[in-house]
């Protein structure tokens, strides 16, 4: 609700952005320093950041517009935190993981992995000078298609945008993936329940000219605060959202080489379940970048996620629902036959490079620029912290990355404050 600008509010914490670094921050503050008073700045409408679930189906499973996929699930903290929650982790192996994939001619399918194999093989053998990902292509080999799609999903942009050494330097941890059923999206709302939040609060600038305390402008009035953490996305920061006064063009410029790549979601609900199988993932095209990855009724429900990155997935955000729609069943159609168009309709879709406080998916390093994540993370002036995904050197892109870089960030400001600051 809009403030009065002629006050100030005093917090000892201000923290700027409700993801799942801003909330992982608060959750670790308050268990730290019960005594410090926090306050959660969100200039969405709800808590989660890149985490959202938009809904259930009627069996109970949540629809992932954001992060879908607990990676690293046994080292995980959100997998722990799903339980002391009440949330369901599902088990099921990913993809990936040698969950059920759609056959396909079995000649075909050896060879496309092992050129999988090898192209990726040939990234974690690249020493010297960073380059970009394109570049470790094999000329004419017909399964570059296949691994330009896979490369844009791992990323969010093109080969060519994509750095070598931050690919390499990429460990999500040990373990499987896993699923929450209800939504990963509702997890992270969850446990920021407890944390003091303001929605619709958009922070404009923050002042820090003077010693002691920082201030912060917001669309709903003033506050000051002992130290701000500030967890908004790479894209923010460089389109200059929050300005700092004096200005921290380090901060900018990092962030700047560390841009969100782009990766949408369109689920499609499926008239009759059983014309496609339970759980199995298919690849729309197997001969060019440009295609999208489905996830056909995913815990069973009747639904098809469908998933586009890179260039794709900013075509079919400015072209719009129908037409996303339209690429998604010629694809499946492609696959199970026309008739499987009648089956289909939309139940939700994202359009996250359009979402106005965040700008994309997750980040990505552009070549020679990797070591910036460092830069992006180191606090300043013992006042302003960073936290996010982008911050994390080997877990960027997650959400327990973000996670990490949270709490990693609210126990600097702990012992900050232990030193008598």
């Amino acid at each position: 609700m809009p403030g009065d600008t002629s006050k100030v509010a005093d917090k000892d914490v201000v923290i700027i952005g409700a993801g799942a670094a801003g909330i992982a921050a608060a959750r670790r503050l308050q268990a730290l320093r019960p005594d410090l008073s926090i306050l959660l700045l969100e200039a969405g409408d709800r808590l989660g950041g890149r985490a959202w679930t938009v809904g259930l189906e009627a069996d109970g499973v949540g629809l992932d517009l954001g992060c879908g996929w607990l990676h690293g699930a046994r080292t995980n903290a959100w997998t722990a935190i799903a339980g002391d929650v009440g949330l369901t982790v599902d088990r099921t192996p990913a993809p990936w993981n040698g969950g059920r994939q759609l056959q396909r001619d079995e000649a075909d399918v050896r060879a496309a992995q092992e050129a999988i194999g090898a192209y990726f093989e040939r990234l974690e053998n690249h020493e010297g000078r960073d380059t970009d990902m394109a570049g470790m292509l094999e000329p004419g080999n017909p399964s570059n298609g296949q691994i330009r799609a896979i490369g844009t999903y791992i990323t969010g942009a093109e080969l060519e945008r994509s750095s070598v050494v931050d690919y390499k330097r990429y460990d999500p941890g040990p373990g499987p993936d896993w699923r929450v059923r209800e939504g990963y999206g509702t997890l992270v709302s969850l446990y920021g329940k407890p944390v003091p939040a303001r929605l619709g609060a958009e922070v404009r600038r923050i002042d820090h000219h003077h010693a002691g305390r920082v201030g912060i402008e917001t669309n709903q009035g003033m506050l000051s605060a002992r130290a701000v953490l500030i967890t908004v996305s790479t894209n923010v920061l460089a389109a200059g959202r929050i300005a700092f006064d004096p200005p921290l063009p380090e901060k900018t410029e990092a962030a700047a080489r560390l841009p969100l790549g782009l990766a949408d979601k369109l689920f499609l609900s499926l008239a009759h379940p059983e014309a496609l199988p339970a759980d199995t993932h298919m690849l729309g095209s197997t001969s060019r970048g440009a295609t999208g990855t489905y996830q056909l009724r995913p815990f069973g429900a009747p639904v098809v996620e469908a998933y586009f990155a890179g260039d794709l997935a900013h075509d079919l955000e400015r072209e719009g629902k129908e037409i996303a729609f339209s690429f998604a069943a010629d694809e499946l159609a492609a696959h199970f036959g026309a008739d499987i168009r009648k089956q289909l309709s939309v139940a939700a879709i994202s359009a996250w490079a359009a979402m106005p406080h965040i700008g994309g998916s997750y980040s990505y390093a552009e070549p020679g620029a990797s070591d910036l994540r460092a830069r992006l993370a180191a606090p300043h002036d013992g006042r302003i912290f960073f936290a996010g995904e982008a911050c994390s050197r080997s877990r960027y892109s997650t959400a327990h990355g973000a996670y990490e870089t949270g709490v990693a960030a609210a126990e600097l400001i702990a012992g900050s404050f232990s030193q008598g600051r």
